[in-house]
């Protein structure tokens, strides 16, 4: 890596580069969370029209779930392979085409077959499009910008359920389908100029094409910002790219943090966000009250995602993980106790920001930080599978809670699972805060070191 690609990128200052990557690939990851949450007003509807039932509605959402695990499994090695800008095109135009197909689904079956082809994209896109990010962006903003593409993301959720509030009582569920599949396959075109990471570049040995690619941004940069400060000249650390590294001493503990954090917040969403319309309409509301209800506590994903997104950088990753954990738990124990319509409202709302503050730090920013360039699409596709795949038996689950125990049964296996987060971040999560990845990758003392790591780089103070 004499190409020294992690510094020069990290002493840019922002500029309308880092935005315009910022929104090619955020329009796209806007489409992926659309898709995600068009499950939440769509199976709502088929299942009061008859078109499916509530066993159906659970086969739905984890083949979903289970094309997403296998995704972001494969992308992971696909990304570390081939690079970040060939993955994160093939995965859009799968989920683009698998969604136009759904619209025209005769039965339940043949939706759930195009879901779980959907799911492969959905999930490669999660992982692939936060990387390649985090990639681009230095240290001192990249909590902020992290967290704005976050924000893309949950913000398909009230747009999801507005959509489907206005369009599906009148022209029917299939249109969520086209809107979403049409939009997907626009932006796969205009991201057809997005540019591979320098990072990756370098880490794959092509110094050549990093040195272009770099010197072409530094010149844009610098024609905007004036003359660019030096990049540091401390030896860039370099890491195995075997598939054993992930299990190394250093890699393994923030592998099992990663893996942690995002089965607790994939279970959050998928096993209570997702279900509220079925939850209000088996309660006995009709499908537009339920959708008014859905729509009014989603307005909390993208509030929670920027308050994520404004405080990563100043108060810490782990600040904020274990305090959003902290009040999801405590409106969540709130939560079944109430009954009046608008304070049931309000206390859903509530709780639903912190939930989605937490889906910006996790899924966003903390785990793409985790790990080195050489590896860190496929460590990251493997915390996102695990995500994932504890989500395959999640309906289920929810399903024999709410039938035996009501909405409390559900949400007390929500707490649990937060109590658990906020122990094993606690214990054992590292602080990216203000770190370049490199310094990141290189540990902190009380992690072992590689004896495949080399760098001049002083380990920071432990935090």
């Amino acid at each position: 890596m004499s190409v020294n690609a992690g510094a020069r990128l990290d002493r840019l200052p922002m500029s309308a580069f880092h935005r315009r990557i910022m929104w090619l690939i955020g329009i796209g990851m806007f489409f992926d969370g659309f898709d995600i949450y068009v499950a939440s007003t769509v199976l709502g509807a088929t299942l009061k029209s008859g078109f499916s039932t509530l066993p159906q509605n659970a086969v739905f959402v984890s083949m979903t779930f289970l094309g997403m695990t296998l995704g972001a499994f494969i992308t992971g090695f696909l990304g570390d392979r081939f690079g970040r800008r060939f993955t994160y095109q093939a995965n859009l135009m799968i989920f683009g085409v698998a969604s136009l197909a759904s619209a025209f689904a005769p039965n339940m079956l043949f939706l759930i077959v195009c879901r779980f082809f959907m799911g492969l994209g959905l999930g490669a896109e999660n992982v692939v499009g936060y990387a390649t990010m985090t990639e681009f962006v230095p240290p001192q903003a990249r909590g902020k910008m992290q967290g704005i593409m976050a924000v893309f993301v949950v913000t398909g959720l009230p747009i999801s359920a507005l959509t489907g509030l206005l369009l599906v009582p009148i022209v029917g569920w299939r249109v969520m389908f086209v809107l979403g599949g049409l939009g997907a396959i626009a932006v796969w075109y205009a991201r057809k100029q997005l540019p591979e990471s320098p990072r990756w570049l370098a880490a794959n040995g092509l110094d050549r094409e990093a040195d272009e690619l770099l010197n072409r941004i530094e010149a844009e940069v610098a024609a905007e910002k004036g003359p660019l400060p030096p990049p540091s000249t401390a030896v860039t650390p370099s890491f195995s790219r075997a598939f054993g590294s992930l299990f190394s001493p250093q890699v393994f503990p923030r592998l099992v943090v990663g893996c942690v954090v995002l089965i607790v917040i994939n279970t959050l969403l998928y096993g209570f966000v997702t279900w509220l319309p079925s939850f209000f309409v088996k309660q006995g509301m009709d499908i537009a009250k339920s959708f008014t209800f859905a729509f009014i506590m989603s307005l909390g994903a993208p509030i929670g995602s920027g308050i994520g997104a404004l405080t990563a950088d100043s108060w810490g990753r782990k600040t904020v993980i274990i305090g959003a954990s902290l009040l999801a738990i405590v409106f969540g124990a709130i939560y079944p106790f109430v009954e009046q319509p608008l304070l049931l409202t309000l206390v859903g709302l509530a709780l639903v920001i912190p939930v989605y503050v937490l889906v910006a730090l996790l899924f966003g920013i903390y785990v793409p930080e985790l790990f080195p360039t050489e590896i860190r699409l496929r460590a990251a596709g493997i915390c996102n599978t695990f995500g994932r795949g504890a989500t395959i038996v999640t309906p289920f689950v929810v399903v024999w809670l709410f039938g035996n125990h009501g909405i409390a049964g559900v949400l007390a296996l929500m707490l649990s699972l937060l109590l658990l987060q906020i122990v094993v971040v606690a214990v054992w999560g590292v602080e990216p805060k203000g770190r370049g990845l490199e310094e990141v990758a290189a540990g902190e003392p009380r992690f072992p070191r590689e004896a495949h790591l080399t760098t001049s780089i002083t380990p920071p103070p432990p935090l």
